[in-house]
């Protein structure tokens, strides 16, 4: 049966039906694989995805948080909903599901909603705030729930210009596919956090956060995370997701040990920027600073040093502090990383080794520091905050890069040796001066 094509004005246009027939005709005699220009449904006359992506939709699920209520007799204390999001079981066996931190923060129980209607309650195996991932657990008793795993892809194969779909029940609906592209990738932008994100033009809106990205083929490329919005949190196209190589790392870390361990180089880093750019007299505005290292730490024996910029990781381009952290911190201790970077305007190259991550919340460095993951140097206006790992007690209290440390619970701080005063565990009340401001974080 022909079929009619209309341009803008309603003419039939003879040209690009022509090509659309003869793409039907030969999709629909060609063999299933990599000759297939697109996939064909033959029997039903039309172009689908589904054939891949239906065998992954069973294994996506939402998740629903409960916390306490408030209210004032007991029975306004019984856990409500506080938060829903989606997910996606990535071991049936073990009913291990992977969600994201934000969905089951500050939860006391957990459901998770399956497609054929059932509903089981889980229990949270670990969080990771830096990367915004948290591992559930449905409960079972032992016995064989007949769940579907999705099968996850390496998310280093990823090219920009792929297909992608979006899976999960975002605004109160049941579970919905949308379809974009990989946007972009090695997206770090939006904080010093371990990131390192895909973006994608799938449609993503509240109540995705925490449901698997796939590709053409069904497969877990990434977890969905964040979008940026122009206004009102709707989706304007920029969405992103962690990619799955950090994902699986993350999940194996909290399945064993509960937490994620990360790895550590001696190397204090903050981002390049166009002001810092214009300082060290670059045409680059993206990169990792070495902002001082560590005595006798990896990044010393590296031969990295103060001013060092930082601009392939393992082969991958640097955006800023976040993309070496993201990568460091899913290495394992005593594996090395080859690193590129920019000193006196000359190329050099070094392999970094990975460390055990120390139990020091404190490091002080000649020129700059690292303390509560946060990152600060001297200068002229004083201790100054250059980076911020997501997640961590810094951001958490607020800090941001500019910000100017001047007290600690109340005693002024001149030097970098003043930080250590940050160590020992417990409450911290910081005043910072911020756009020429005073203001008060607490660090946690």
């Amino acid at each position: 049966m022909r079929r009619k094509i209309y341009g803008a004005g309603g003419a039939i246009v003879p040209a690009l039906a022509a090509a659309v027939s003869i793409l039907a005709a030969h999709s629909a005699t060609a063999q299933s694989g990599p000759s297939s220009p697109m996939p064909y449904d033959a029997e039903r006359g039309v172009f689908s995805f589904a054939g891949g992506l239906e065998r992954a939709l069973p294994a996506v699920v939402q998740v629903t948080t409960l916390g306490r209520s408030g209210g004032p007799s007991s029975g306004d204390n019984e856990p409500r909903p506080i938060s829903a999001g989606s997910g996606a079981i990535v071991d049936a066996r073990e009913g291990v599901v992977v969600t994201n931190n934000h969905v089951v923060e500050g939860g006391r129980k957990f459901t998770v909603d399956l497609t054929d209607g059932r509903i089981f309650d889980a229990v949270l195996v670990g969080a990771d705030k830096a990367t915004d991932l948290a591992v559930l657990r449905i409960e079972s008793d032992g016995a064989d729930l007949g769940l579907t795993q999705i099968e996850v892809a390496n998310s280093d194969a990823l090219r920009t210009g792929d297909l992608s779909f979006a899976v999960g029940y975002p605004l109160g609906l049941d579970q919905t596919l949308t379809m974009g592209v990989i946007s972009g990738l090695g997206r770090s932008g939006m904080g010093d956090r371990i990131e390192d994100y895909i973006q994608t033009d799938a449609a993503v809106n509240s109540g995705n956060s925490g449901g698997p990205l796939l590709d053409s083929r069904g497969r877990l490329i990434g977890v969905n995370t964040s979008i940026l919005s122009g206004g009102g949190g709707g989706n304007d196209g920029i969405a992103f997701a962690v990619p799955s190589r950090i994902m699986m790392y993350v999940v194996d870390q909290l399945r064993t040990t509960g937490e994620v361990r990360r790895g550590q180089t001696g190397a204090i880093l903050g981002s390049l920027n166009p002001e810092r750019s214009r300082d060290f007299g670059l045409g680059i505005v993206r990169g990792a600073v070495v902002e001082d290292v560590a005595p006798g730490s990896s990044a010393e024996a590296a031969g990295l040093r103060r001013g060092d910029i930082i601009t392939r990781i393992q082969n991958r381009p640097v955006s800023n502090a976040g993309t070496v952290a993201a990568t460091i911190g899913i290495a394992e201790p005593g594996t090395t990383v080859e690193v590129v970077y920019l000193r006196d305007g000359r190329e050099g190259r070094s392999a970094l080794r990975v460390e055990p991550g120390s139990e020091r919340t404190v490091v002080v460095g000649a020129e700059a520091a690292l303390a509560r993951g946060a990152t600060l140097r001297s200068t002229t206006e004083g201790l100054q905050v250059v980076a911020v790992e997501g997640g961590s007690p810094a951001a958490q209290a607020g800090l941001q890069a500019g910000d100017i440390l001047e007290q600690i619970d109340g005693v002024a701080v001149s030097g970098l040796a003043d930080l250590n005063a940050l160590e020992p565990a417990g409450e911290r009340r910081l005043s910072v001066r911020r756009d020429g401001e005073g203001i008060e974080v607490v660090l946690p």
